[in-house]
């Protein structure tokens, strides 16, 4: 006469079938996200958005290293300039907030500023200098938060040269 497995003995059986299958499937969705491409190869990204400056870029003779958001310039301890008549002084970040009344809709965020001049400024004062400076646009939305826009080149070449 064959044994007949007890209750408990079946109730394991299940259960270690069970864990074998939830291992097993866990595998398959392991593998499932493990990419079999050259991991050497240039993967090509669709991004919606896509601004006009693009890193290797020159806005007055300096090279762009970043963009998309802040956009990233080596200044190599060049200065930078106020673009137009207005104020600069700090954000909780540290860095240099820019505003004019010649643009009361927006603000311009330096970051990576070396003793930054806080006050009123004339258009073409130095602000600081840097080794590289991360720059912002930043817009007024009708809501009165601040939303990063794309910065035009000859905004940044304002702040970048003397004018």
């Amino acid at each position: 006469m064959p044994d007949i497995p007890s209750a408990s003995g079946v109730r394991r059986s299940r259960i270690r079938f069970a864990k074998g299958i939830g291992l097993a499937l866990a595998l398959v969705v392991l593998n499932a996200c493990d990419r079999t491409e050259n991991p050497n190869e240039t993967i090509n990204l669709k991004i919606y958005q896509n601004w006009q400056l693009q890193p290797g870029d020159k806005i007055a003779g300096f090279p762009v290293v970043s963009g998309l958001g802040d956009v990233s310039i080596e200044l190599n301890g060049k200065s930078v300039y106020a673009p137009y008549d207005g104020q600069a002084q700090k954000d909780q970040r540290n860095c240099l907030i820019f505003s004019s009344p010649s643009v009361p809709a927006y603000l311009f965020r330096l970051c990576g500023i070396s003793n930054p001049r806080l006050g009123s400024s004339n258009q073409g004062d130095s602000l600081g200098s840097g080794d590289v400076l991360h720059f912002a646009t930043l817009r007024k939305q009708p809501d009165g938060t601040w939303a990063i826009v794309e910065p035009s080149k000859p905004m940044i070449e304002r702040i970048l040269t003397k004018s």
